[in-house]
């Protein structure tokens, strides 16, 4: 059990609010992946449901770490110095990948890293698009380097979500640099991405899929 209660004030000694912001954020990723661990765990939630929400908090995580790397030599000494009982999410951020990543009988170290890397890519990509990016020439690289990963899986040559993308991608690649997609092509375009990866994620959870 945790050693603090949820209704209990924790204070972060800090001397601007930026840092005690980074910190309570740091904080607050870290018991949220502890919940998510234990969610799983019981079955509260489904693979398909766990592994994108443990990945996005693991990227959080990792962003967050190098704002706060003067203040925390490691997370097991911020954990301490805040009480966090929370060996769940210690194990999960040792670890780096979701638990469908880290027990898939099917996967090897390499197909891992691909899994991890693809994940990066879909979660880069859309939030590109949330912070209004719209150029061919800030857009296409980042598409096509997850168009790019996506393609290593052997089932993704029948995923729905891999032929959307390579649609986007002529659709860009025929535009100038500097030309912008439409602000209703861009909510499309998000929602396919999205609809891609989850679909890549339900394809792993059901262990038909490995990369080839």
């Amino acid at each position: 059990m945790s050693s603090f209660s949820l209704d209990e004030e924790v204070r972060l000694p800090y001397t601007t609010n930026a840092d005690r912001e980074n910190l309570a954020t740091l904080f607050g990723i870290i018991v949220a992946l502890d919940y998510l661990e234990r969610a799983y765990v019981r079955d509260s939630i489904t693979s398909a449901e766990y592994s994108p929400a443990c990945t996005r908090l693991l990227s959080q995580y990792k962003t967050m770490l190098k704002l706060v790397a003067d203040d925390v030599p490691s997370i097991e000494q911020f954990m301490s110095r805040y009480r966090m009982e929370h060996p769940a999410a210690l194990h999960r951020l040792k670890v780096g990948v979701p638990a469908t990543v880290e027990h898939s009988s099917e996967a090897g170290p390499e197909t891992g890293k691909w899994v991890a890397e693809t994940t990066q890519g879909f979660i880069t990509f859309m939030d590109a698009l949330k912070l209004r990016m719209r150029a061919k020439d800030q857009l296409h690289p980042i598409l096509q380097d997850l168009v790019t990963g996506y393609a290593r899986f052997k089932g993704s040559k029948d995923w729905e979500g891999r032929s959307r993308m390579v649609s986007w991608l002529i659709t860009l690649n025929g535009m100038s640099a500097a030309e912008e997609i439409t602000e209703e092509q861009s909510r499309q375009l998000l929602f396919d991405v999205d609809h891609a990866y989850a679909e890549f994620f339900r394809s792993l959870s059901g262990g038909k899929d490995d990369a080839s």
